[in-house]
Parts: C-alpha cells; structure tokens; sequence
C-alpha cells in the first residue's frame, strides 16, 4: 500500500506589505518548491472570499497543496524548509493538514497526483478537494450560477471549514472542505437539492475542461486557523 501523504497549508497575511509579498510568492517561489527532496506533486494556491468558489480574490489567505513519497518528507520540509520558513515568518497565522489519501478521480494538469493509500473509517474526519478548468467559453454562464449553487454549503452541520482556491483566477478553481465524518460527506453530496442540481448543471453544461474530486482521511495539524485546532 502507498506510503504517499498529502498537505494542505493555509497561511492568512495581515498586512498590506506581506500581502503584497505573499502574491509576489506565487511566482517567486517555484524556484525553491520545485527542488524539495520527498515532494511529488505541488500547486500555490490563491483564495477567494467566503465559501466555496468566488470570482472576488482574498488577498489576506494563500494555500500551498503538496503530494510526498510519505510522512517523514513532509516532516523534514515542515522542519527545516526555508520556504516554509518564510512563510511562516510573515504570516501571522497558519496551519498544515497531513491527509491520507482515500480516492481520487480526475486529473489535475493533466495527471492524477493521488496514490490510494488508506480505506475510510465511518467515524473519522473527512477532507475533500475538488478542483476544475472552467472551458473559456462557459465563464460567463459558470459564474452566474456559482450563487446558486454555493446554497448548498448553507446550514451544514457536518461541515466544519471549507475554502475556495485556485491556482489562476476565474479559471482553475478548487475548493477545500473539511468534514466531521464519511456520513456528512455522504448527506452533502447525494441529498442536498442545491448540490444534486448544481451537479447537474456540470454534466448538462460541460462547462469543466479538466476536473478533479478526491477525498482524503486529515489525521495531523500543525499551528492553528481562525485560531482553532480544526481536527
């Protein structure tokens, strides 16, 4: 069975100054990321405001999405990265998700990053992502039904926190979603009438270039968001 773990970081930047240097990062920091020792796969990750997608930039939160050949490696890049570091630094809050992978289904630039590596357990925390190249010629017709569809995330009790990011605005979107156990996942996506349509919607419109869902059992946090251990 595959050792291979993934992470999730979140970083929130308070200051105008850091802000600036945080966008500056996803370019300047590839030259750094691209040569880590144990890391497969990467992305920088903007995010949008609220929940889910938004076409409208959070300036003050960045995420940082990383495939490794297995625990040890992410712990070696938490532990003495000078990226990492750096982010650290000029962040005033931030956190990251160690997460197993469970499934995957898709592809992202082409390739799924996502080993199966654990079965889920009923009771235990579940995290998805689910990320997708929007067809140019369906923008306009994505976006003016993403109000709509982001009901769905309403009044959810299973739901613990979720974020919309991306790697290129308006584009190549994903959201991150962290959920109490399997069964919430379940009732969110096969009985909620706001999520049921706006899967419709997807397959009637074709609107995805590229799409990706995977799921992911999160099992180790490092640092805190919105000042709370989330698991």
């Amino acid at each position: 069975m595959s050792e291979q773990i993934t992470s999730i970081s979140f970083f929130r930047f308070s200051s105008l100054k850091n802000q600036f240097w945080a966008l500056k990062m996803m370019q300047l920091a590839h030259k750094d990321l691209g040569k880590v020792k144990g890391q497969q796969f990467y992305r920088l990750l903007g995010s949008g405001k609220g929940k889910g997608f938004n076409p409208f930039p959070d300036w003050s939160v960045y995420a940082m999405l990383q495939v490794w050949d297995n625990e040890a490696a992410a712990d070696a890049y938490f532990n003495h990265s000078e990226v990492w570091k750096s982010y650290k630094d000029r962040s005033s809050e931030q956190c990251a998700i160690y997460m197993k992978n469970l499934s995957a289904a898709g592809a992202w630039m082409g390739g799924n990053p996502f080993e199966v590596g654990t079965k889920p357990d009923e009771n235990q925390a579940i995290a998805v992502i689910t990320r997708a190249t929007i067809k140019w010629k369906y923008l306009r017709k994505f976006w003016s039904y993403v109000p709509h569809s982001q009901k769905a995330l309403e009044g959810n009790n299973g739901l613990i926190y979720t974020k919309g990011v991306g790697e290129w605005p308006l584009v190549q979107m994903a959201t991150f979603s962290l959920w109490k156990d399997l069964e919430s996942v379940k009732q969110f996506a096969y009985k909620n009438h706001h999520h049921r349509e706006a899967i419709r919607k997807t397959r009637q419109y074709d609107w995805y270039k590229e799409e990706l869902f995977a799921r992911f059992h999160p099992y180790k946090m490092r640092g805190t968001w919105q000042g709370k251990h989330l698991l």
